[in-house]
């Protein structure tokens, strides 16, 4: 495997080699790497000039890596990507002495003759002073050498990428790929532990399926009841986000879990979760998952009402259970001539992540009176009691 160094060390060997054969085989000829298009001192006067005009993923081991990380998101091995190079080769010189072609066919003889770049070839360029900006890279070390193919284009495909890539006349020209050059991330990869023992374990395939919860709309501390197929599973758990429940009961059809503390309001989905016991109670392994079915989880004010505030001031309500930091809340007050929603101002980074106590700025414009007092999270409602003398109540004086 090679650094991120390693296309340029080979367009460097690869200069370094042509330069050795041209200029002994045609005086006065060069090696360049410099745009076709490119003016001045860029293109040799007699020579060829080496430009990679194309970088494609290696068709057999592009996903030979794959995957790299751990659903935790840490690298499991080095990522490393396979690249095929495509150089373009044009040569220059004084076409009444045939000198492109005598070049070209010096090129051409050596890259047939000897197709690949040896170790010792590139350890040959990273020392030389002329590329001490290669000096770090591993090239030669990687496992297999890059090895160089024609490439047959068209004449069709030589005028497009002259005529749009560079628009400038044309120069005698071949092409090449240079195959395959793998660049590896440098990382420490997480190591897992060796396999102290085998177990075989064969279980029926018993995929859980929800059809139902119950109660749709339940409050912090409920006991959600899940109805549905194959539910008991060797261990069962109910999962909700990234939360997971141990249930008060189980039955193949019947799953009665309570909700946990933490699990914020809002629309919220619960889904069953099968882990298989190997003999080790401690570590179960991942089995069957079911579908995932929604429910709303309503906030409650539990601030002690009826309150009074003025009208401009804040009114610090609690609620429960607690409400994160991303969620949007808003404030609902009504009676028989007013309604207003009172959104709560987005909260910054530096706040918790979550939080149970809140403060509302009430409107001047907002008229004195008695006011039933709701919640709204992400789109869920807090509970409106049928008897107005239970609903919680602020008066705004």
């Amino acid at each position: 495997m090679s650094n991120y160094l390693a296309i340029a060390t080979v367009t460097a060997t690869l200069q370094r080699a042509l330069q050795a054969v041209v200029g002994a085989d045609v005086p006065g000829a060069k090696a360049n790497t410099a745009r076709p298009d490119a003016t001045g001192h860029g293109l040799p006067e007699i020579g060829v000039n080496i430009f990679l005009y194309q970088v494609t993923p290696n068709s057999v081991l592009r996903n030979a890596d794959l995957p790299t990380r751990n659903a935790d998101g840490r690298a499991g091995q080095r990522p490393v990507i396979a690249l095929d190079l495509h150089y373009l080769l044009s040569v220059y010189g004084n076409d009444g002495q045939l000198e492109p072609q005598r070049v070209l066919g010096s090129v051409v003889r050596t890259l047939h003759a000897w197709p690949l770049l040896t170790r010792q070839m590139i350890r040959d360029t990273v020392t030389d002073p002329a590329y001490a900006y290669l000096a770090t890279s591993n090239l030669a070390d990687a496992i297999d050498p890059v090895r160089f193919s024609p490439l047959s284009l068209s004449l069709e495909e030589l005028s497009k990428l002259w005529s749009v890539f560079f628009q400038t006349p044309y120069a005698l020209s071949t092409a090449y790929r240079a195959s395959v050059v793998l660049i590896e991330e440098e990382l420490s990869p997480v190591v897992p532990k060796p396999v102290l023992e085998r177990q075989l374990f064969v279980v029926p395939f018993q995929h859980p399926f929800i059809e139902n919860l119950d109660p749709q709309i339940l409050a912090a501390g409920d006991t959600l009841t899940i109805t549905g197929q194959n539910l008991r599973g060797d261990v069962t758990k109910v999962k909700f986000g990234d939360t997971l429940a141990v249930p008060a009961s189980v039955t193949g059809q019947q799953i009665k879990v309570t909700l946990p503390a933490t699990l914020q309001p809002g629309v919220r989905t619960a889904q069953v979760i099968h882990d298989f016991n190997f003999g080790t109670p401690d570590e179960p392994h991942r089995g069957f998952d079911s579908n995932v079915a929604p429910f709303i989880l309503q906030p409650a004010i539990t601030t002690a009402t009826p309150v009074t505030v003025a009208r401009g001031a804040t009114l610090t309500l609690d609620f429960a259970p607690p409400i994160g930091r991303e969620q949007s809340v808003a404030l609902l007050l009504n009676n028989d001539t007013q309604s207003f929603v009172i959104p709560l101002p987005t909260r910054l980074p530096t706040n918790p992540p979550t939080a149970s106590t809140f403060g509302f700025a009430i409107p001047t414009t907002i008229a004195p009176g008695t006011f039933d007092l709701r919640v709204r999270v992400d789109g869920a409602e807090s509970a409106y009691d049928v008897n107005p003398a239970n609903r919680p109540k602020v008066t705004v004086s």
